[in-house]
């Protein structure tokens, strides 16, 4: 499948970036948002490393009239370390230094075990922890060729009227499934985006709506700049766990992510998070009270597992039965929360 085509814009700065954004917009070039229901052809569309945007081209899922290269820009890239052990991550840092970064695998543990899971290594060598955390929702009906889908019939997400997961509704189920955003949650991570209004800062929790289509808080004319993880996050023993057909390539059908502090054998603090079981990624509520204070043993791993496999709202979305990723849910979390507690 070939790319259609656009014009290449590559700015070298974040102000730059911004300028060219608000100026084809300006002149009747609409700029869309990642997920804007329809994703109509014309408009611009950013690019960090491509590894997701690219294959969607050549699906003719997008079509924009211009592409905004971001990789120029130096100070998109790159781990911070601050003096308390909190950090700063650059939207354009890649996934290969987010998993051999010595300094997260000290203290961010389950931040470097997800981005190793990502894919491949050839992909994680030019995706981007910000490409991730703005990765497309997924949807058998609608990640497929333009012949596909025109066979098949069009879903709501992209020129149809309706979602072909729930017939029944108006709503877009597609499944968000990147790796690193559950735990980045589990970290309480903060994400940093800069606008025509100047840069804005908000709680990774917040950036993501539930929808299956237009899936995220980012504006048409805003850029994702830097991931924020507060010190009172580092020292956390972190595990991350997916299920998918194969053992690399694969996005996750079902996904969990721990992350426990401990101190005389008690828990301290935890959380557990989920992905590729609903239109976002979710925090299980209640996990982070089950686990504070205690000992980990195999009565409160099944509770915490119970309570993630009710947390996680699969459906037919993918290749595998949602029945069966959400009984891997428990599974998987069950098995974390015990590793995580013996290390």
């Amino acid at each position: 499948m070939s790319l259609p085509e656009f014009k290449l814009l590559r700015p070298s700065s974040i102000e730059q970036a911004s300028e060219l954004l608000a100026r084809y917009s300006s002149e009747g070039t609409f700029a869309f948002p990642p997920g804007a229901r329809g994703s109509p052809p014309g408009g611009i569309r950013i690019i960090a490393g491509g590894t997701d945007l690219i294959p969607s081209m050549r699906q003719k899922l997008f079509e924009p009239q211009y592409v905004l290269d971001l990789r120029r820009i130096d100070e998109l890239k790159g781990i911070n370390p601050q003096p308390d052990n909190g950090v700063i991550i650059g939207a354009l840092t890649t996934l290969t230094m987010i998993e051999h970064s010595s300094f997260l695998k000290g203290h961010y543990q389950v931040l470097s075990e997800a981005a190793a899971a990502v894919a491949s290594p050839v992909i994680r060598n030019m995706g981007t922890i910000g490409g991730n955390i703005c990765l497309d929702t997924r949807c058998l009906w609608y990640n497929q060729s333009l012949t596909w889908r025109k066979a098949c019939g069009f879903c709501i997400k992209k020129e149809g009227d309706l979602c072909h997961v729930a017939p029944g509704g108006t709503k877009c189920w597609a499944a968000f499934s990147a790796d690193t955003p559950p735990a980045l949650l589990c970290l309480n991570a903060e994400i940093e985006i800069v606008g025509p209004k100047g840069a804005r800062r908000i709680p990774l929790r917040d950036f993501y709506t539930g929808l299956g289509d237009a899936y995220c808080k980012l504006e048409a004319n805003e850029i994702l700049t830097r991931i924020l993880i507060p010190s009172a996050s580092a020292g956390y023993r972190g595990i991350y766990r997916k299920l998918r057909i194969r053992g690399s390539i694969d996005y996750p059908l079902a996904a969990v992510a721990v992350a426990l502090k401990r101190a005389n054998g008690q828990i301290m603090a935890g959380q557990v998070a989920l992905t590729a079981v609903h239109s976002a990624p979710l925090l299980v509520k209640g996990a982070a009270q089950m686990l504070q204070g205690q000992q980990v043993d195999q009565a409160l791993a099944e509770a915490v597992a119970d309570l993630a496999a009710k947390t996680a709202k699969p459906l037919t979305t993918s290749a595998l039965t949602p029945e069966y990723r959400r009984e891997m849910i428990r599974v998987f979390t069950r098995r974390a929360l015990i590793e995580a507690a013996s290390n």
